[in-house]
């Protein structure tokens, strides 16, 4: 989660970059860094720890110069020392890049560069990019803005990319995939950042810039390109908001900006678990094979979103790793008596790490000789150092109380730990987890599509605001889905909603569809046709409608849809991976319906952001 910053105008490029930095320091803080674009070569300064001590060692004396770029780091491949801080730099001193993200296949491009005779001087997989875009950069008759976009076509991973070169300084090049990265437009000056905030003192006009998108600025122009190198027309808009406001991101409320970071989260999640030998890495886990394959039981502990979490890991682990699986509640948990031994994986999901419902879980089971692996947003917090192992998700700050890209990250993990569990227990082969490894990196991406069509999905929420009582109904895997969405609704809009799996309905909860009042019902459809589930929720569909409800359906792109008043349409993607993406409606559903009751968003009534008390 790094921020990054470039600069060229007529200004001193040092107090826009610092600046710039210094709004973006929410975003990492292990190390900071610039490059100065000064004629023929670049002058670079980096520090390890917080940018206050980059600040202390630029010298007074530092060239004026008018271009540049700047980096303060969220430490991933290498430690948060001064050797792999940014910008990392060519071996000629040259060119220098500054990077947000993992680039996936660092290791062999690594292998074929030093084959080439270049030498490494960091532990970074950035320093890659840098090397790669010297050598293309030469291929290109010193093009640095067609270097990039070669230099893009042979990376996989999540990145934003940021570079400048000593023969032309005043020419900065950016590109992004599932990573922010916005262009700010200025009067003979022009800006790139992660951020909004870190211009917003200079300038109220933005662009937003698209995947794989790659964007060539100096003080006068601005070109966009994509892969292909067909010229995009630059999508600009007005900046509405001030500089205190800024650290939303631009949005109105904490929340919407975490709903639009989920692409991102869930990329940094994800990116790097797979080897180059298709094995599923988690160190973290700290368990040899043998320890694995001897495990008998899956305990998940969790208490509100988190829990749902755990519900489809539930789905997810059993299915994949035949292994059988328990989720529990945490607040219940120790007051009965579980049965749990040395056999037995303990997974304690928090977003905070400081539940104490679900710390006092872990430690019941430890006590019974558990081993325990939390899964959680925050370093270094209670849970996951009183657990034997830890997955950290990449979710980054969440602000708002209600979860949204920590939940997503937190499936990811569960994902992620339920391949290692199949793969090492052989339950699926090697090529099978590639496979579904690699269905997983298209997720982000389909996020992002979802997000991009949301607007008539806010219009049409304004139209059961007045509504007292909303039913979710789900089938399988949508089953946790359908509870966070009516636990979403409940925490946001302080409406009764109740989430029911779809075979329950006859049983009971289709008496509170009330004809007069044309209760809402929000159906996720179930993904393809295993077990003819479809079917099913399509029978309980009209099963509702019969009695007046008004029925929303959450369904796949083609899937047919009968008796829906609305459907909102997602992504396809198989049926385990459907929750990512049938959840993101779902808040963003209950967020529009907050607003329109005059709801506070970010700080709802009654709530905490994390539950430090029993």
């Amino acid at each position: 989660m790094c921020g990054i910053v470039g600069y060229t105008g007529a200004r001193s490029a040092v107090d826009p970059l610092i600046e710039g930095l210094r709004r973006l320091e929410y975003r990492g803080y292990d190390s900071a860094g610039i490059a100065l674009g000064t004629p023929t070569s670049l002058f670079i300064e980096k520090r390890a720890g917080k940018l206050a001590n980059l600040e202390s060692a630029l010298s007074p004396n530092i060239p004026t110069v008018h271009s540049g770029i700047s980096h303060t780091r969220w430490a991933t491949h290498g430690g948060p020392t001064d050797r792999n801080a940014h910008p990392h730099v060519d071996n000629e001193g040259k060119l220098a890049v500054i990077h947000n993200g993992i680039i996936e296949n660092y290791s062999e491009l690594k292998e074929e560069l030093e084959n080439r005779g270049h030498t490494f001087s960091s532990d970074t997989d950035t320093e890659s990019v840098a090397h790669l875009l010297s050598d293309l950069r030469k291929e290109h008759g010193g093009d640095l803005t067609q270097a990039m976009r070669a230099a893009v076509k042979l990376l996989r991973g999540s990145f934003t990319l940021l570079a400048v070169h000593a023969d032309d300084p005043e020419r900065i090049v950016g590109v992004r995939r599932n990573s922010p990265l916005v262009a700010g437009i200025g009067d003979g000056e022009n800006f790139l950042a992660s951020d909004v905030a870190a211009f917003i003192d200079y300038t109220k006009r933005a662009i937003e810039l698209g995947q794989d998108e790659i964007i060539t600025i100096t003080p006068s122009t601005i070109e966009i390109i994509d892969l292909d190198g067909t010229a995009v027309a630059p999508r600009e808009y007005e900046i509405t908001w001030d500089a205190a406001a800024a650290q939303k991101g631009g949005f109105t409320h904490f929340m919407l900006k975490e709903i639009f970071e989920q692409p991102k989260a869930v990329a940094d999640t994800l990116i790097g678990r797979l080897s180059d030998n298709d094995q599923i890495l988690i160190d973290e886990l700290h368990m040899s094979d043998t320890e694995i394959a001897a495990l008998k039981k899956i305990v998940v502990i969790a208490c509100g979103t988190a829990y749902h979490a755990g519900m489809v890991a539930k789905y997810a682990i059993e299915k994949w790793a035949k292994i059988s699986v328990e989720v529990e509640i945490a607040s219940e948990y120790r007051y009965r008596d579980p049965i749990v031994d040395s056999s037995t994986l303990v997974v304690a999901i928090s977003q905070s790490g400081e539940t104490m419902d679900t710390l006092m879980a872990v430690r019941h089971a430890k006590a019974a000789g558990a081993r325990v692996l939390a899964i959680c947003n925050t370093n270094s917090s209670t849970i996951p150092r009183e657990s034997d192992a830890v997955i950290y998700t990449h979710a980054g700050p969440e602000i708002a109380v209600a979860s949204t890209k920590a939940l997503l990250t937190q499936i990811v993990a569960v994902y992620l730990l339920g391949l290692k569990l199949a793969q090492v227990r052989k339950e699926l082969s090697d090529s099978d987890v590639k496979t579904i490894y690699h269905q997983m990196l298209e997720l982000p991406g389909q996020i992002e599509q979802i997000l991009e069509t949301v607007e008539p999905l806010r219009e049409l929420t304004r139209k059961f605001a007045t509504s007292d009582t909303v039913l979710f109904l789900g089938r399988n895997v949508g089953y946790p889905v359908a509870l966070e969405g009516a636990l979403k609704l409940k925490e946001l809009a302080y409406i009764h909603a109740e989430g029911f799996a779809g075979g329950e309905l006859k049983h009971g909860p289709i008496a509170l569809i009330d004809s007069v009042k044309q209760t809402p019902v929000i159906a996720i459809l179930p993904s393809g046709h295993e077990h003819s589930l479809d079917e099913k929720m399509l029978s309980n569909i009209q099963e509702v409608k019969a009695r007046g409800a008004r029925v929303i359906v959450i369904a796949q792109e083609g899937d047919n849809v009968v008796g829906a008043e609305h459907i909102i349409r997602i992504p396809l993607a198989p049926a385990l991976l459907q929750p990512i993406l049938a959840t993101v409606p779902l808040q963003v559903f209950a967020y529009e319906m907050a607003v329109t009751r005059g709801n506070d968003v970010d700080q709802p009534r009654n709530l905490a952001k994390s539950v430090t008390v029993e």
